[in-house]
């Protein structure tokens, strides 16, 4: 008999933000799976003497393959116990969620999906910002800056994320940003545009610098450093009412 899986969302990182279902699920699991960004006093809720399996990734560091996690996923789950595989953030904005999905699928093998606190969310509140602007800024648009080579991705809407009246989150785009931001200013972006850099939201690592596009885009070509980060430009970012 195959076991249970829960995909969690441990949120950005901060226990006190984990949601009383994520609790429970880890209180009740026989293995946990979980990512680096979910590790620390988040496994404080797991059960005593659950199996806690680290599986994360992390640009620049040796990490597990996309489909060795999946299999683990598998084979934890057809000893016949409750799983949880723990993704921090909320595992469906950018955590590899569609592969493991489909790999419990294919072995026939039941799930459901936990929501949590989406870092993009944390972002903003350690800002002290709205996603959102009444009148300003009434759309907002997630994207990554990491494609699976490491590199900027090739396919994004450079038309979109250059929309002066859309608020943008990037996600895993540090690296990347210098050479993103050079295509958004050929696309019309303003170089003095607003912009803040969230590291290690709701840690206490946590560091927010507020910019602009062009000043943020310079320190991160000298010094990415190695906290995960989140980019926010756009009107958002000037931190006004």
């Amino acid at each position: 008999m195959s076991g249970f899986v829960s995909f969690v969302g441990s949120g950005p990182g901060d226990p006190e933000l984990l949601t009383l279902k994520a609790v429970d699920r880890l209180k009740r699991a026989d293995a946990v799976l979980f990512d680096d960004l979910s590790s620390g006093p988040i496994l404080a809720h797991a059960r005593s003497g659950a199996d806690l399996v680290g599986v994360g990734k992390r640009a620049g560091r040796p990490s597990p393959r996309q489909h060795h996690v999946s299999r683990l996923l598998v084979d934890y789950a057809r000893e016949g116990g409750r799983v949880v595989r723990l993704k921090s953030g909320d595992g469906g904005l950018f955590g590899r969620l569609e592969e493991e999905l489909v790999a419990l699928r294919e072995a026939g093998i039941p799930y459901e999906i936990v929501p949590g606190v989406p870092s993009a969310c944390a972002a903003a509140a350690a800002a002290g910002i709205p996603l959102t602007r009444r009148l300003t800024a009434r759309r907002v648009q997630f994207v990554t800056g990491h494609d699976a080579d490491g590199g900027l991705p090739r396919d994004i809407d450079l038309a979109a994320l250059a929309d002066p009246g859309a608020s943008t989150v990037v996600f895993m785009g540090k690296r990347t940003f210098p050479a993103l931001l050079a295509a958004l200013v050929a696309r019309g972006l303003p170089p003095g545009t607003p912009a803040i850099l969230a590291e290690a939201v709701s840690t206490p690592a946590e560091r927010v610098v507020r910019s602009d596009v062009s000043a943020l885009a310079e320190m991160l070509a000298a010094e990415p450093g190695s906290q995960p980060a989140l980019i926010l430009y756009g009107p958002l970012a000037d931190g006004a009412g």
